[in-house]
């Protein structure tokens, strides 16, 4: 049997990719991560172009900067079974930018300040892998929903009008050809998974990779009025790269073994479960590619010399994305009867064209100079994850997508913390701390939602998804400034929990539980500049 072909009409975006791709990390120059970047109040700082425009006011020099950043990350999973940990170090210009300054001889604007940079807002490298013991198998879920949805198994294994027509699930297809779900009779609508409960044991297998990035290329125009007021408008084009590949295994003992005829026809329901080894593996494959535009104003206002107060405002990011989704699942059995032998089942490369709006975001902050040697500065921010929105390439909306979005995630609250100190005329130190809840709903969270990662025409085929719970920077820097020259070092310790889930929770099978995965990056930014 081979698997069919669907049409690439169809879409296969998720609030699972819509949130993956909407996320921010903390990045910029050496000194604004040593802050934990707790710039908003500050300004005068290439960083604060992406954060608070008002920023670029601040200055009285031009400026030119580049800043590299070193990300040494570790990844550890902790399960029963076994634990692994997964290491990998990465490099990447984060940060290069320039801010142009013209004195205008006037007392109500004395400077107007423009500037251009390119900033990494994130990336998306993470590798981990794990192995579990099961509850229940991937198998029944889908042979749960291929059973309530009632798919014929013409239609899982007829010819490309069928499914131009009807439009099977790709996982169904794939689950059906490679024999892990099985009709309880040739003309059934009711499948059977691999798993019986009381009898079924097993163990489960994943090795996860993302890659890609997050790049935003940023315009802003900006001023002071007499010394007091600093404000700036700024417009980002974002450039967009996700990829993900993962690779689940199930290992079953005493599963449930469909009856076949000489053909490879299943002529009846799973026979008595075999005490031998049965396992199948689905390697899923995603790709997103896209660009986007954004829009930020703010201003920074200085009441006193000692005070100083931010506000800052993001619109949404507008994105124009390309999906590509394949899936391939490859299976074996553990006894040689019958014409059941290891073989593969696979989807065609489709690609989809979607659009993302991606949450707004509010920055409030506040920062205090204390004499002529110290700074201290805080920083809000708030993220509503719950008001992204997906629509189709034609522009009308995704509903099912978006009622997933409101249903998994809500609002997510930022604050930093930084504090520098000036030891001398050339050399300072700094620290901060960053903290930022986790968006996902407490429903979500506790199993209590029905996660769809299949689109809302079932064709993507990665069951899987992670939850990311809340995430800690802890920072700390030096800097040294000789003249116009400035050169800045930044250690950063960035540390999150997640859960790694098989398959979302579901009415066909018992629950399986997360795996909980340990997430750990040591990064050095360093950067060096001129102002003139």
């Amino acid at each position: 049997m081979t698997a069919a072909l669907l049409p690439a009409a169809l879409m296969a975006q998720t609030a699972v990719d819509a949130y993956q791709l909407s996320r921010y990390d903390l990045r910029g120059t050496a000194r604004f991560m040593s802050m934990g970047g707790a710039f908003g109040a500050l300004g005068g700082d290439l960083s604060t172009l992406n954060q608070n425009p008002g920023g670029i006011g601040v200055y009285r020099k031009s400026d030119v900067g580049i800043s590299l950043f070193i990300d040494m990350q570790k990844a550890k999973t902790n399960s029963p079974v076994m634990s692994y940990s997964q290491s990998q170090t990465k490099v990447d210009v984060s940060n290069v930018g320039y801010i142009g300054s013209i004195y205008t001889n006037s007392e109500l604007m004395p400077y107007f300040n423009w500037g251009f940079t390119y900033n990494r807002a994130q990336s998306f490298n993470r590798r981990f892998r794990g192995v579990d013991r099961m509850s229940a198998s991937l198998s029944n879920y889908i042979a749960g929903y291929t059973t309530a949805e009632k798919w014929t198994t013409n239609d899982l294994s007829g010819t490309d009008d069928n499914y131009f027509g009807l439009g099977a699930p790709w996982m169904s297809i794939l689950a059906y050809n490679s024999y892990i779900i099985n009709p309880t009779d040739p003309y059934s609508t009711n499948y059977n998974g691999l798993w019986k409960d009381g009898v079924t044991t097993g163990e489960n297998e994943f090795d996860v990779e993302e890659t890609g990035y997050v790049d935003e290329y940023e315009i802003n125009f900006g001023g002071n009025f007499t010394d007091i007021v600093y404000w700036g408008i700024g417009f980002g084009i974002t450039d967009i790269q996700y990829n993900q590949n993962v690779y689940y295994q199930e290992y079953l003992q005493n599963a449930q073994i469909p009856v076949v005829n000489n053909e490879g026809q299943v002529i009846a329901g799973p026979a008595t479960p075999t005490s031998d080894e049965v396992g199948f593996g689905l390697e899923s494959r995603k790709r997103i590619t896209g660009t986007g535009f954004n829009f930020k104003a703010g201003v920074i206002v200085r009441p006193i010399n000692e005070l100083r107060l931010g506000l800052a405002v993001h619109t949404p990011t507008y994105y124009n994305l390309t999906q590509n989704n394949d899936g391939v699942i490859d299976y074996g059995y553990g006894y040689s009867d019958g014409p059941l032998k290891p073989d593969y089942a696979g989807t065609p490369i489709e690609a989809y064209n979607w659009k993302l709006r991606t949450p707004w975001r509010l920055m409030a902050s506040a920062a205090a100079v204390i004499g002529s040697n110290a700074i201290l500065s805080f920083d809000y921010e708030y993220r509503p994850y719950q008001k992204m929105s997906t629509r189709f390439d034609n522009g009308d909306e995704v509903t099912d997508v978006n009622g997933d979005i409101k249903a998994y995630y809500k609002d997510a609250n930022i604050i930093r913390v930084g504090a520098e100190y000036r030891i001398n005329n050339h050399v300072s130190l700094r620290a901060g701390y960053a903290y930022e809840s986790t968006p996902t709903s407490t429903e979500m969270k506790n199993n209590g939602e029905m996660v769809f990662t299949a689109g809302p025409n079932d064709t993507g085929t990665t069951p899987s998804y992670t939850l990311d719970n809340s995430t800690q920077y802890i920072t700390c820097g030096i800097g040294y400034r000789y003249k116009g020259f400035y050169a800045d070092a930044a250690y950063v310790h960035k540390s999150f929990d997640s859960e790694f889930h098989a398959f979302t929770p579901n009415t066909y099978t018992d629950i399986q539980p997360g795996t909980a995965i340990k997430n750990n990056s040591n990064s050095i930014v360093l950067s060096v500049g001129y102002k003139f």
